[in-house]
């Protein structure tokens, strides 16, 4: 389970050689190409990292079940990311972490997060933005599962901010901050 208060989420190829050479024992996956995943996570893992792969952006693969059971026996990540139940859902039978990725638009998004994180019971809840404290907060307090805040963190600041309402980490594609 994580236990670390920074999670980097490494979006950028320039920023993978900072990302996996951190002091962080898991990071985030996102937007990577298909044909380069294999190869990307056997050089987390060889860093000795743990690597959770965001399902809904990997360029070449549709997100559905099908395509989480490949990446769960081809590549072999640690966890799961995804907005979707049935990715989760699969993950989560396969024995991987797995993260809610939940988008806090309104009222209604929020209502739908909720009845979502109950069907799926996952790990974490990723809370995107990560800078409402009021909704962290509510979010760990209804569902009873670490909250992890992501989406415009942007600032030390932010992050202190976001762990003082409850967050268990933070997500952030700021390489300045993964220090």
């Amino acid at each position: 389970m994580l236990n670390q208060s920074i999670v980097p989420a490494i979006r950028k190829f320039k920023d993978f050689e900072k990302g996996i050479k951190s002091d962080h024992e898991y990071v985030v996956l996102l937007d990577a190409h298909l044909a380069n995943l294999k190869n990307i996570v056997k050089a987390i893992h060889q860093e000795g990292k743990k690597v959770f792969v965001h399902a809904d952006l990997i360029h070449g693969l549709k997100s559905d079940e099908q395509a989480t059971e490949f990446i769960c026996q081809e590549f072999k990540p640690d966890g799961i990311i995804s907005t979707r139940a049935n990715v989760l859902q699969t993950a989560k039978k396969k024995g991987l972490l797995i993260v809610q990725r939940l988008f806090l638009l309104d009222s209604i998004a929020l209502e739908t997060s909720y009845r979502l994180t109950n069907k799926v019971n996952p790990d974490y809840i990723e809370v995107l933005p990560g800078l409402v404290p009021d909704l962290i907060r509510e979010v760990n307090e209804k569902t009873g599962i670490p909250v992890i805040a992501g989406g415009l963190i942007r600032t030390k600041q932010n992050v202190e901010d976001a762990l003082a309402c409850g967050a268990t980490a933070v997500t952030t594609s700021n390489p300045e901050l993964w220090d």
